[in-house]
């Protein structure tokens, strides 16, 4: 195996369409030469929420003009690069397709060797992208559509020790902003609302707590909110602007003080595996969060463990994280053919039961 390798990386499985470009020598720090990431929030901001259809369509139509920019950016071309990776799944099955399919045409045309990847993969492994740290880590992959603690031993080897049995945050934040009239996506929107609000005037339930391990959920929460909205609503016929800011910090702070006290048992079973140098990574959309970062720092350091996130870039989804999951693959030996397919469902731990459910297509999470 060559001891450097150039690995470009699509992704496509919900409403960003990227690709970039990264490097690494073996044994040093990997670079990201280029990141291109093409939103759809315009294209979904009518529809208070991601319209498949229209995401897989919008992919189509940028997933090339991303290859070109990222390529460009570098200064390197097709030429240059030793893999082609990308999301394989799980995400909408449309999206997934049109980046997948790209690939294989490049790879085809090329001659280059393709790499599926799974998406929740390349978050769980940003971590090592941004700060080389080794293995075994915590992860708590914490985004729109998902919300797991792992614990992180290799590229393709992952325990979970706790998920959500429900919506996951980033679900719940967005359904929050709706339910309040806010522009989606409803995370940051939360967040700047939550700034101005008193975290104290309503009480949320912390779902979960009175049971011991580290799974968690959410969809409570979203209607706990709207009963207490529409209280409000019923005796002031409206919301005053205070009274949203409140609801998004109660509701916020619900969900910092919930994730807050499961990491801290999380913590608990990762150090039970006596890691040499304890590691406690967040990633995903919603790690992008600063109330859930601060709070989750907090835990590590009465935990004794060191706490990273990415760079707020890298928290969304980006084809940095795909690329580098990738040439991680690439180096293990690891190589896919055309025959390669789109996974709407791909849980990182196949050996445990299923959260959320199974059907003909797989494992939910």
């Amino acid at each position: 195996m060559v001891q450097t390798l150039t690995v470009l990386g699509l992704e496509s499985s919900c409403d960003d369409t990227a690709a970039a470009v990264v490097r690494q020598t073996k044994g040093a720090k990997a670079e990201i030469l280029s990141s291109v990431v093409h939103g759809q929030t315009d294209l979904h901001s009518a529809f208070g929420g991601v319209v498949p259809e229209i995401a897989a369509r919008a992919h189509a139509e940028k997933l090339d003009v991303c290859v070109v920019q990222a390529l460009d950016a570098a200064g390197l071309s097709l030429r240059d690069m030793d893999a082609i990776a990308v999301t394989a799944g799980p995400g909408l099955i449309g999206g997934v397709m049109s980046g997948v399919m790209c690939a294989k045409g490049l790879s085809a045309a090329t001659g280059l060797p393709l790499i599926g990847v799974n998406h929740l993969a390349g978050h769980a492994l940003t971590p090592r992208l941004t700060d080389d740290i080794a293995f075994p880590y915590l992860m708590l992959l914490v985004s729109g559509g998902h919300c797991q603690y792992l614990i992180a031993h290799g590229p393709e080897q992952f325990t979970r020790l706790g998920g959500t049995i429900d919506d996951a945050p980033g679900e719940a934040f967005d359904k929050t902003a709706r339910l309040l009239g806010l522009p989606q996506p409803g995370g940051p929107s939360v967040e700047v609302e939550a700034r101005d609000g008193n975290a104290q005037r309503f009480r949320f339930p912390r779902p979960l707590l009175d049971r011991p391990g580290s799974d968690l959920s959410f969809s409570g929460l979203k209607t706990a909110l709207m009963r207490m909205r529409d209280q409000i609503v019923a005796v002031k016929g409206g919301l005053t602007r205070q009274d949203r800011a409140d609801l998004c910090a109660g509701f916020q702070q619900a969900i910092v003080d919930t994730l807050a006290e499961k990491t801290r048992r999380a913590i608990d079973l990762y150090l039970d595996h006596n890691p040499v140098d304890p590691v406690v990574a967040v990633a995903g959309g919603v790690a992008a969060n600063s109330a859930i970062r601060t709070a989750l720092e907090s835990v590590c350091a009465q935990k004794g463990a060191r706490f990273t996130a990415p760079p707020l870039a890298l928290c969304t989804d980006n084809a940095a994280m795909i690329a580098y999951a990738g040439l991680e693959r690439f180096r293990a030996g690891a190589r896919d053919g055309l025959d390669l397919t789109a996974r709407p469902r791909w849980p990182l731990d196949q050996h445990s039961p299923a959260m959320l459910g199974s059907g003909k297509k797989g494992a939910k999470a």
